[in-house]
């Protein structure tokens, strides 16, 4: 488990390129989904999404000359090849053949070792953690399931909570962002509601979360490769049911909304799984003012 105080350090420790990120109303943005709400900029940085902070913690932790094996549909394994050049690390990212154009083409750039197979994300974990076990230098990470990229991504919410925001609305693919940001306000803020977002078309973190256990799904069905999750991560999904207070499913049609009306009046090119969380605000409860964490901006080529 991680705590506030992990969280805390890791706000200290991490590099100065993820931290303080904007965080804001925007009167024409407010006006057009009928609330007023604040939405957190996690796209204007080197590796264009929040995954930054967990990698950057992460690999602080690591020891010079050791060599990182993950699975990733992009951003996570993009901020480990970012991370991976300043931290004296190697890493091999195991994607999806399906994977984002662009995040691999920038993995590639920063240097990383990619090995595509597997039709999603989660077939190309299964290889990740083949290549893991034959290999015992390697050290295998998963996004969701390491305290100190849990940490590194928690590290959003006490930047968030100096804007006093009645409600986090937070995008959910393996679960480090969520956990990272409940556990944090649940410890120093504890009325701040924590509501975790999926694209409907993978939806198991959230039905795990309303069940109470792991619940897989056959295929996942969305634009939104960020949060593509079918198998739960067993560990995060243990936090998630302490620290989540809700969790919602938003459909294609209102993520691409999304993504549109972050670019009509805030000017950003937002990914599909970047905008999940802006997705949800049409339809949340009245009298709130909730922030909204824009995660990602690697969108793919049209």
């Amino acid at each position: 488990m991680v705590s506030a105080e992990d969280i805390e350090e890791a706000s200290r420790a991490i590099d100065s390129a993820f931290v303080n990120t904007p965080q804001f109303e925007d009167d024409a943005l407010c006006a057009a989904v009928g609330r007023r709400l604040i939405v957190k900029v996690e796209t204007l940085n080197p590796v264009r999404s929040f995954k930054g902070r967990g990698a950057d913690h992460f690999m602080r932790g690591l020891a010079p000359g050791r060599h990182v094996v993950c699975a990733s549909a992009g951003n996570f394994g993009l901020a480990l090849a970012w991370a991976a050049n300043r931290h004296g690390v190697t890493v091999t990212v195991h994607c999806a053949e399906n994977a984002n154009a662009v995040k691999l083409a920038r993995m590639r750039s920063l240097g990383a070792q990619l090995e595509v197979g597997g039709r999603d994300f989660d077939e190309a974990k299964e290889r990740a953690l083949r290549h893991a076990g034959e290999d015992r230098a390697a050290v295998f990470v998963e996004d969701g399931d390491h305290p100190r990229i849990t940490a590194g991504a928690g590290t959003i919410a006490p930047e968030l909570a100096a804007l006093a925001p009645d409600t986090v609305l937070v995008p959910v693919g393996n679960g480090a962002l969520v956990n990272g940001v409940g556990t944090w306000f649940k410890a120093r803020s504890p009325r701040t509601r924590v509501v975790g977002v999926c694209a409907a078309g993978a939806p198991a973190m959230a039905l795990s979360w309303r069940a109470g256990e792991a619940v897989t799904t056959p295929t996942v069905r969305t634009a939104a490769d960020g949060v593509a999750v079918r198998v739960p991560v067993p560990g995060a999904l243990t936090t998630m049911l302490e620290v989540v207070d809700d969790m919602l499913l938003v459909d294609e049609t209102a993520i691409g909304r999304a993504q549109a009306l972050a670019h009509e009046h805030l000017g950003l090119v937002l990914e599909p799984a970047g905008a999940v969380a802006l997705a949800a605000v049409p339809g949340f409860g009245a009298g709130e003012r909730p922030a909204v964490v824009l995660t990602g901006g690697n969108q793919a080529p049209r």
